[in-house]
């Protein structure tokens, strides 16, 4: 299995505010590793497309109906060769969203689920139910979110390692802070901003992601994890919400810096650090270094979203 890949580059950002706080900040851009395949959503497939290869020819996954991982894997399951099933939260609704639309181009069947059965999608009834349903398929949960996207994740900032200080991302499921900081020597600490309201309780999934991970015998760079922290101030309302704040903050850098930010995760990410950044939260000298973990595609639906509703 073979597909090339953009090595993401790294860009420095030359920020008024960071100069003004002493930080050297750097952005990783995964979101220009591929075309369709990017950001953190590669890592989290690679390991689970590898030990498909080995015995199955379809894929099943969950997501919403504007979910990067539903897109992504319908993608990389066209280039690898794999018939691909994607079980979708909530009613069917035509026409298709971008990025349902863009899903079904790749070959990707959808299937839906009302919400009630979805919350059930990690249990083994359901998945007993879906195996009886299309046959042998191999089953990667909600977003990649299992011990093989930790492992693809450990290899993020493989090639950033030199940043001797703070590494930054934006946290769904926990899964890539869990690689992120298994890949990390002791000097360094990972700082994640959850994108969902509430979102301290991510702390007990991140540490039975770092327990289970290193319990499996996979492989891990280090022994343990280095430090990380959980920074839950900048959520703007919960998961796939914002605001004409957060809009206006995400149009702006990308004017000024030639960085595009998705409204989901990475906008959030970043205006927690600027932030942070003003209030002196980071020490004199020290360099960030954000990981931009692509889901732009998820700007065309989400702007789509904004615009009905201003309507109503």
């Amino acid at each position: 299995m073979s597909l090339i890949f953009l090595p993401p580059p790294l860009q420095q950002i030359n920020s008024e505010i960071a100069r003004n706080a002493d930080v050297d900040l750097y952005v990783l851009r995964l979101d220009l590793m591929h075309p369709w395949v990017n950001g953190n959503k590669w890592f989290k497939l690679k390991y689970n497309l590898l030990e498909a290869k080995e015995k199955f020819t379809t894929l099943l996954t969950f997501g919403g109906a504007y979910s990067n991982h539903i897109y992504a894997t319908a993608a990389a399951g066209n280039l690898f060769g794999f018939r691909t099933i994607g079980v979708i939260r909530g009613e069917e609704r035509l026409p298709l969203n971008p990025t349902l639309s863009f899903a079904v181009q790749q070959g990707m069947q959808l299937v839906y689920l009302n919400r009630e059965m979805y919350r059930q999608r990690n249990t083994p009834a359901l998945q007993e139910y879906l195996q009886q349903r299309f046959g042998e398929v191999f089953i990667i949960p909600e977003g990649g979110s299992n011990l093989n996207g930790v492992r693809g994740c450990t290899e993020i900032v493989s090639n950033a390692i030199a940043f001797d200080h703070h590494i930054c991302v934006a946290c769904g499921t926990a899964t890539t802070l869990a690689g992120i900081a298994l890949s990390l020597h002791e000097g360094q600490r990972a700082i994640a901003f959850p994108v969902l309201k509430n979102g301290a309780f991510l702390a007990q999934e991140i540490e039975t992601l770092l327990t289970n991970y290193l319990g499996s015998g996979l492989p891990a760079p280090y022994n343990s994890p280095a430090s990380w922290e959980l920074v839950c101030d900048y959520h703007f309302g919960g998961y796939a919400k914002v605001n004409d704040e957060l809009l206006l903050f995400s149009q702006q850098f990308t004017q000024e810096h030639g960085v595009p930010l998705d409204y989901v995760y990475t906008a959030k990410m970043f205006y927690g650090v600027m932030d942070l950044l003003k209030q002196g939260f980071f020490s004199k000298g020290d360099s960030l270094l954000l990981v931009h973990t692509g889901g732009l595609q998820g700007n065309v639906g989400m702007e789509e979203r904004l615009q009905r509703f201003s309507k109503i």
